[in-house]
């Protein structure tokens, strides 16, 4: 069994390129995953970006009347992804973020939220929820994502009763290649504001 301390560790820039591999690209596609959830015109989030694995994508979908904020926790990730997004000729549309030890440490306020693979970093997860929950429009969606070889079903779901009791209510758990994963809105005055929820994506390898 994986030890509490080894779950929460956070993963090193040294082995950034392993969260970029080409054969990722092809098992979890962003271009699949996020765009039943991000248009042209939001404003959102990639926390715990890494290298910029779907900040790129991201910032695709959004466009250039859109914007991204890429936050993590390693100015060597935020390089790595501003080097990449530099690149892409999409500089304008992202802007980076380094998160202080203790929280998110923004106050802009978001359309989407991705939390992909980091929610079991957080040494304290109720916090961070809170905190990402104030982040959030009154019509803002999340996208949490954990990885099954990680995170057991039982420890997703206490994840899920975190994220409710944040305010925050689940409407689907889309199929993400080696992962468990939630749809959240989030609970304006304790019930969803009303909008057409959108349908979770089939992502298979």
């Amino acid at each position: 069994m994986m030890s509490e301390e080894r779950k929460h560790r956070v993963c090193p820039v040294e082995r950034a390129k392993v969260l970029d591999l080409f054969w990722r690209k092809l098992l979890q596609n962003p271009g699949r995953i996020l765009r039943p959830y991000i248009k042209e015109g939001m404003t959102v989030l990639d926390l715990g970006c890494g290298p910029g694995f779907f900040t790129l994508e991201m910032a695709r979908l959004v466009g250039k009347t859109g914007k991204v904020v890429a936050a993590d926790l390693q100015q060597g990730m935020l390089d790595k992804a501003e080097k990449k997004i530099a690149a892409a000729g999409l500089a304008d549309v992202v802007t980076f973020h380094l998160c202080p030890g203790n929280g998110i440490g923004l106050a802009k306020r978001f359309d989407f939220i991705l939390v992909f693979y980091m929610l079991h970093e957080a040494p304290d997860p109720g916090a961070f929820l809170s905190e990402l929950r104030s982040l959030l429009k009154p019509s803002g969606r999340v996208l949490l994502a954990e990885p099954s070889f990680h995170v057991s079903r039982g420890e997703f779901q206490k994840s899920i009763g975190l994220m409710t009791r944040a305010g925050l209510e689940i409407v689907a758990e889309p199929v993400i290649f080696l992962s468990q994963a939630g749809y959240f809105v989030f609970m304006w005055g304790g019930s969803p504001q009303p909008s057409k929820k959108t349908p979770a994506p089939l992502v298979l390898p």
